[in-house]
């Protein structure tokens, strides 16, 4: 086992979890984040997001001496080989994705380095970017110090990012160079899975592609559950029979109220985006975007049509977070849906087990409580947006004596329509 010393630039999602992984498979790790207040939080042992694990194996692996954190990239350049570069590439009004933290850690690698170093995009970032990394870091390397540009795309699931990097599905690589091929090689190299060794643009495009790819299978599903509501099919039989065929999989045909977090609305804007600077007019993709906002839309008018109109009606809202087991509320559905109701004249009730710290930031005009039975108390419809385990566990009979009237739209179909019915609930879900 060679351990190797690595920088990770940027401590959101990505780069915490994938540094505090690396550092957990052997390697020395240096965190960077201009944040001070997050540093100051990480070296006191403190998590800034909520993601289950990473706290574990942040403090073992700062008490084993094997990660650390700091505000300044010059550290990292002088003491690591390996420089992977996972800051924030936040959307533009266009679609197209700001480039401008990455141009500028590759500013300060530039002017920092001493010796050769591997720099690696593992921000999610349009194809050609690497040409742009390795022209900037040309642009400030005065000393003329020998360096290699990588890509290496993650693929994390928020709420599940830590079994995501020590059992991934695979790893992909592109380089240009054998040396950078055999040190990312041997980075990976406890790591037990299929390994993909490529050119620096494909690998960019890989991550887009199967984030678009994922989005497609989402919104294909929710445009199914549409037919499959007014035809009188069920959704999740349709999902399972799709399913069973070796060449689909069940994997992401779970209907719903669409697809949020920060990746997929981000990445399919910036495909869009790079298709279109491609002179290729990527209409799929669009169709995607359109139907996963009239999924949002749809849900809202289950509950009016229920309510018979929206104003003055109390809505209870069960679930945050655009998933479970985070508390990212970046894209998330419920932002939307409860500016619909509330746009529509409804007051608003809301509860999520680790999401209302962050979504008190951005949804101001409704009361937040303290947990699902006090959401439930005195609504005319308590509506399910995100699927927590908490919710499944709910005393049903509870909520029901706390409802002003029994209507529940569950935007996750987290319960059975019978047994709900059985219950004397007004049920709606997605495609049943």
């Amino acid at each position: 086992m060679i351990n190797i010393n690595i920088g990770m630039i940027g401590t959101g999602y990505v780069g915490l979890t994938t540094g505090a992984c690396f550092a957990e498979i052997g390697h020395n790790v240096i965190c960077v984040d201009s944040d001070e207040q997050k540093i100051k939080m990480l070296n006191a042992g403190q998590v800034p997001f909520y993601e289950p694990n990473l706290d574990k194996l942040i403090k073992t692996n700062v008490a084993n001496g094997r990660l650390q954190f700091t505000t300044k990239i010059s550290e990292a350049v002088k003491d690591s080989l390996v420089l992977f570069i996972a800051v924030g590439t936040p959307p533009k009004d266009t679609g197209e994705p700001d480039l401008s933290f990455v141009e500028n850690v590759a500013k300060e690698i530039g002017s920092a380095m001493i010796d050769y170093k591997i720099i690696v995009e593992k921000s999610t970032v349009p194809v050609k970017t690497g040409e742009w990394v390795k022209e900037t870091i040309t642009r400030y390397n005065k000393r003329n110090i020998p360096f290699d540009v990588a890509s290496n795309p993650e693929f994390l699931r928020e709420g599940s990012a830590v079994s995501d990097f020590l059992q991934p599905d695979r790893v992909v690589i592109g380089v240009e160079s054998d040396k950078a091929k055999e040190i990312m090689l041997d980075v990976y190299a406890p790591i037990k899975a299929p390994i993909l060794v490529t050119d620096i643009k494909s690998a960019e495009l890989i991550k887009h592609a199967s984030n678009a790819f994922l989005s497609t299978k989402i919104s294909f599903i929710n445009a199914i559950s549409v037919i499959c509501e007014m035809s009188g099919a069920s959704v999740e039989k349709v999902a399972e029979g799709m399913g069973l065929d070796k060449r689909i999989g069940p994997s992401f045909l779970k209907a719903g109220v669409g697809y949020g977090g920060f990746c997929f609305p981000k990445d399919l804007k910036a495909f869009i985006r790079i298709a279109e600077e491609l002179k290729y007019d990527y209409r799929l993709l669009k169709e995607v975007e359109n139907i996963n906002e009239e999924q949002k839309e749809r849900f809202v008018k289950k509950i009016e049509g229920l309510l018979w109109n929206l104003r003055e009606k109390q809505v209870g809202v069960l679930g945050l977070s655009f998933k479970p087991n985070t508390d990212d509320m970046r894209f998330a559905p419920s932002i939307d849906i409860i500016a619909k109701l509330t746009n529509a004249g409804a007051k608003v009730k809301a509860y999520d087990p680790h999401a209302m710290t962050n979504a008190k930031k951005i949804i101001t005009n409704i009361e937040y409580c303290n947990n699902p039975y006090d959401v439930a108390k005195d609504c005319d419809a308590l509506a399910v947006v995100t699927e927590w385990d908490e919710f499944k566990q709910l005393d049903m009979n509870k909520i029901k004596s706390l409802l002003k009237l029994p209507i529940i739209v569950d935007g996750r179909n987290i319960f059975d329509p019978n047994t709900m019915e059985k219950l004397g609930f007004i049920y709606r879900s997605i495609g049943r």
